[in-house]
């Protein structure tokens, strides 16, 4: 078994964060002088149309000389969306209610008519001055 491989199993402390598809691992680790470091990892769920699935992840590592500034800019990035954006999610994707748009703009979709036009009664006339 090589070093790098034990290194990489010696987990001193971790927590699991589940967020939909995705799930992040937050995982203490020992460097082989015996000072810890921290990794962080996204794993991700994707099915494929036979029905099996695979993961994704990708992997930070961040060493103690950083903490102190990736928490200050992390910390900053967070607040600024929220100060922008509010805390409630936008997204339509993480509403449960969520339907794909194109789903939606089928369904909402006129057949055209005989002569293969669609209804101008289907369409919102924009001035370029509402741009």
């Amino acid at each position: 078994m090589s070093d790098q491989f034990t290194m990489e199993q010696e987990e001193i402390f971790s927590k699991v964060m589940r967020a939909g598809r995705r799930t992040y691992f937050f995982d203490v680790r020992a460097t082989k002088a015996g000072d810890f470091y921290l990794t962080i990892t996204e794993s991700k769920k994707f099915t494929n149309d036979d029905g099996s699935y695979h993961y994704k992840k990708h992997k930070i590592y961040l060493y103690k000389e950083d903490f102190s500034e990736f928490k200050d800019t992390l910390d900053e990035m967070i607040n600024y969306v929220i100060d922008e954006k509010g805390e409630e999610v936008i997204s339509e994707r993480h509403q449960k209610d969520y339907k794909k748009e194109t789903d939606d703009m089928e369904m909402a979709a006129e057949p055209p008519s005989e002569n293969g036009e669609t209804n101008s009664n289907s369409f919102t006339d924009i001035e370029f001055d509402d741009i």
